[in-house]
């Protein structure tokens, strides 16, 4: 029987790259997955055929994690179609560069709105379901969240805050709900340029990531031993070290 047979879950910002993966990981494990997206409409549902090919139920909601009315819109939506839920995966995020003396306050509070906020949010929103089910959540953080990158202060900045909400979440909804994150460094799909083979050399793997081995991570964290909570598992090969 696969591990996830029969639960529920809930991936935000999975229409595409890392958030696709992590969903067609727990649909392959036998969970049935709402995915959540913002604009990306059109690939959102190609994304549910695909996890419906897997013979699970699936289906895509609209969820802007800038606007709280939104989360709890889809979470509650989510959770109806489903009918309750055991996982949430807070993968939706925000990723940019930006020299640290030019960070507007709009770019700053942008960050914090989609990396920190919105996961808090989901969260909140999931709790009861949670709760009930003696479910998982799973934040997706970043090696950024450790490791300060002086281009990134405002991403990285908002993961690390991410990182202490997982250890603060993990306490607070114990012990009913385990509460778990994945930090993935250096993660490509398809070609790379220069620049991210760059990357691969200073990685003692001497390679990047995939998707794929973050989703995996998830997988984990979602279908492993209920009793591991409040732990930050980095994915980077080795980058961080």
């Amino acid at each position: 029987m696969s591990s996830l047979a029969g639960k529920k879950a809930l991936v935000t910002g999975a229409a595409k790259r890392i958030g696709r993966s992590i969903a067609l990981a727990l649909a392959s494990e036998g969970a049935d997955v709402v995915i959540t997206y913002r604009e990306s409409s059109d690939v959102a549902a190609r994304t549910v055929e695909e996890l419906q090919e897997k013979g699970v139920r699936a289906s895509a909601v609209h969820a802007d994690l800038r606007k709280p009315e939104s989360i709890r819109q889809a979470v509650k939506d989510a959770a109806e179609f489903l009918g309750g839920l055991d996982v949430l995966v807070n993968n939706a995020g925000r990723f940019e560069t930006a020299a640290i003396e030019n960070i507007s306050v709009e770019q700053w509070d942008a960050m914090f709105e989609t990396n920190t906020r919105g996961p808090f949010l989901a969260a909140q929103a999931a709790h009861p379901y949670l709760k009930a089910a003696r479910g998982r959540i799973v934040n997706i953080g970043s090696l950024g969240g450790i490791h300060p990158w002086p281009t990134h202060a405002h991403y990285c900045t908002s993961k690390a805050a991410l990182h202490m909400l997982t250890q603060t979440m993990s306490k607070a909804f114990a012990p009913e709900i385990s509460v778990n994150c994945v930090a993935p460094g250096m993660i490509v799909n398809g070609e790379v340029s220069a620049e991210y083979e760059h990357f691969a050399k200073k990685t003692p793997m001497q390679r990047n990531g995939s998707p794929q081995e973050v989703a995996a991570a998830v997988v984990f964290f979602a279908s492993g031993p209920h009793f591991i909570t409040g732990q930050l598992l980095g994915v980077d090969g080795g980058l961080g070290l």
